[in-house]
């Protein structure tokens, strides 16, 4: 049959509660990162990230964070055909810290958790036939149970001349030889192990394991001694794990050193801690084993996934993708902290992007300071803000729907009053921009403070919108003051996850023109702010032209831009989408108060009513996502639109 995927994984799957202090005691923890875990499903997560078809056979429950891993693993690509969901088992879990390089205390959370409760029967033959190798790790080799279903998925394997692997990935107390207190032990002897080990070798085309594992595996705290006792019960090629020095394979017979084995040197850094540097290798050396590159090659990709690893937080979330590997491989020995090597960082965080934003038609209402005074102009109270936000949110909702918008509906909404639109719009698929600056603020003023500190509380799909006045002639104290808060914002995006949207627009009585965009965007650039996204206003098609080649030079990974109105009736703002059309990172528009501008101050004054709202800025908006599905087109067929839009006196295009 042809094969569909590279490899698959069977065994643990888990959440991974990480502290978020380093170099404190578990009893001290007061925060904790939420990342997948278990060696299997992270071994498959990093092989998947390096560019393989990957799939694990694993086990969660039916509660929150069974469907996290399962959402986890689509977000990174990974099969889950082969994932059961357990209707009376929980989700395993880990709770864990970092105390220093070698130290992380460890807490396993697995009593008769869902991935212990895998069968024979769950294991199925055409899925395991699908894939070029099956991957097991130790621990589902310790129960009779979970082991009868590891070995019927590796027979499978062999009668169908597939590749088998196995990374030892020895847990003492998960084997019951050491205390639920002992979860960072990584050796204790035991001749149980070992025989229970030594009978399922043979199934194995290759074994994989640091020298304590190998311990455990050969019987014997002498690493040569050991993997001789391997080699006796089993003809696999052996790859032994040594840190700082590297990994060494060995293919035939075991010599009477390590070092005679195809030894590749490690690489070099400050380790943070080696928590998941196991599994790394393992992804890395996948990449090259299945590929078929050699073992210099394959060796040297696990070297190098195990060492950006240990020195960042986390296990699967730290795996490298493979542009991310690459470009460390061609520079290593010249990156001792790839945790604060800026390359590194920026492509480890724009290489794992797990949502795809091709097309975007965003209603942008996180106006704060005009809303205000919309109301008053009405004589409303501020509390009918919140209401209105919501309304404006409905008909939008419509709209996405009548139009079909799936995948590329957003918005921008602001916490101040419209909090409730954001939880309801929060993990429906929405793309969700908020904005943290203060309303008309220059020098630019986040309105909340210190933007770390916001970001601790907010979801992580919310996009952080900045809009900064600015412009190339500003006195040097100015400019150098917001560049200070951007890069701030652009760091602390970098630090919780979030994504920078930047908007940028020239003060009113200062030059504007194109040239001037462009000289911004570059000045950001130089200071090593890279958005996720810009706002910008229509520019020419010449224009967009230049700004293609000025993202391409310094960001590459760009989302794109966002096109907002600037005081332009629709037949400019559909000029404005024609200029752009032959620009690819041109993903749609981001537009405000055209849309909801005139019926919310009609709401506000009570001369409409909720229906009569919704029903204006669902026009309103169906009109400004058809001219800009339309773009490039002839304008004649736009002639209906325009003079439905201007019917209705729409405002003109403001920014924010």
């Amino acid at each position: 049959m042809s094969k569909t995927l590279d490899l698959i994984t069977i065994g643990r799957s888990s959440v991974d509660l990480y502290g978020a202090q380093i170099g404190g005691r578990l009893e001290d923890m007061g925060s904790f990162d939420k990342y997948i875990g278990g060696s299997p499903t992270n071994i498959a997560c990093g092989t998947a990230r390096l560019g393989l078809k990957s799939a694990v056979i694993t086990g969660v429950g039916d509660e929150h964070m069974g469907r996290f891993i399962r959402e986890q693993l689509v977000r990174e690509g990974v099969n889950t055909e082969g994932v059961k969901t357990d209707p009376d088992r929980l989700t395993a879990l880990v709770l864990l810290g970092i105390r220093d390089q070698d130290q992380f205390p460890l807490i396993f959370y697995r009593e008769n958790c869902a991935d212990m409760g895998l069968t024979v029967d769950d294991i199925d033959p055409e899925f395991v036939r699908s894939a070029r190798a099956v991957v097991a790790t130790g621990t589902h080799l310790s129960h009779p149970q979970v082991e009868s279903a590891t070995i019927k998925a590796l027979e499978i394997a062999r009668e169908a001349q597939m590749q088998t692997a196995l990374d030892i990935d020895y847990r003492p107390n998960l084997w019951g030889v050491a205390g639920h207190g002992d979860g960072e032990s990584r050796f204790v002897e035991s001749d149980k192990v070992t025989a229970k080990l030594q009978s399922t070798l043979h199934l194995f085309d290759l074994i994989v394991g640091t020298e304590e594992e190998f311990h455990i595996a050969g019987g014997s705290t002498n690493t040569v001694v050991a993997l001789k006792s391997v080699r006796s019960v089993c003809q696999a090629e052996l790859v032994c794990k040594r840190g700082a020095l590297g990994s060494s394979v060995f293919s035939g017979d075991v010599p009477s050193s390590l070092d005679e084995g195809i030894t590749v040197e490690g690489v070099k850094v400050d380790v943070l801690n080696v928590l998941g540097a196991g599994d790394a290798f393992m992804s890395g050396l996948l990449r090259g084993y299945l590929n078929d590159e050699g073992w210099e090659k394959a060796c040297a990709y696990a070297n190098a996934c195990g060492a950006l690893v240990v020195s960042r937080h986390g296990c699967a979330p730290a795996m490298p993708t493979k542009e991310e590997l690459d470009n460390y491989l061609a520079r290593a020995q010249d990156v001792l902290r790839p945790d604060q090597d800026s390359q590194l960082n920026h492509l480890h965080r724009v290489t794992t992007r797990q949502t795809q934003w091709d097309e975007l038609c965003v209603l942008a209402f996180d106006h704060r300071s005009q809303f205000e005074q919309m109301a008053k102009d009405a004589s409303a109270g501020f509390d009918r803000i919140s209401i209105l936000k919501q309304l404006i949110y409905k008909a939008s909702l419509d709209v996405s729907q009548e139009e079909s918008l799936a995948g590329k509906f957003g918005l921008l909404c602001d916490g101040t009053f419209g909090q409730q639109v954001l939880n309801v719009a929060t993990g429906t698929g929405t793309w969700i921009g908020r904005p943290i600056e203060e309303p008309g603020s220059r020098p630019l003023q986040l309105e909340h403070g210190d933007i770390g500190s916001q970001l601790r509380t907010w979801p992580l799909e919310h996009v952080v919108k900045c809009l900064v006045f600015c412009h190339p002639d500003d006195d040097i104290a100015l400019r150098l003051s917001q560049e200070k808060t951007v890069k701030e914002v652009y760091d602390a995006c970098c630090q919780s996850g979030h994504e920078l949207l930047l908007e940028v627009i020239l003060p009113k009585g200062m030059t504007l023109g194109d040239k001037q965009y462009l000289t911004l965007m570059n000045q950001f650039y130089s200071i090593g702010v890279k958005p996720d996204w810009w706002k910008l206003p229509p520019l020419s098609e010449l224009s967009w032209k230049q700004v293609e080649l000025l993202i391409q030079d310094n960001d590459p990974h760009c989302r794109g831009i966002l096109i907002l109105g600037l005081d332009a009736p629709l037949d400019e703002v559909q000029a404005g989408f024609n200029a752009a059309a032959n620009c690819l990172l041109v993903k749609g528009f981001a537009v405000g108060r055209t849309i909801f501008g005139l019926p919310s101050s009609l709401w506000l004054a009570n001369d409409i009513n909720d229906e009569e709202l919704i029903s204006q800025i669902k026009s309103n908006y169906s009109i400004l996502v058809r001219a800009w599905q339309q773009r490039n087109l002839s304008t004649s067929c736009q002639s209906s639109s325009q003079s439905r839009l201007k019917s209705e006196a729409a405002p003109s295009f403001i920014s924010n």
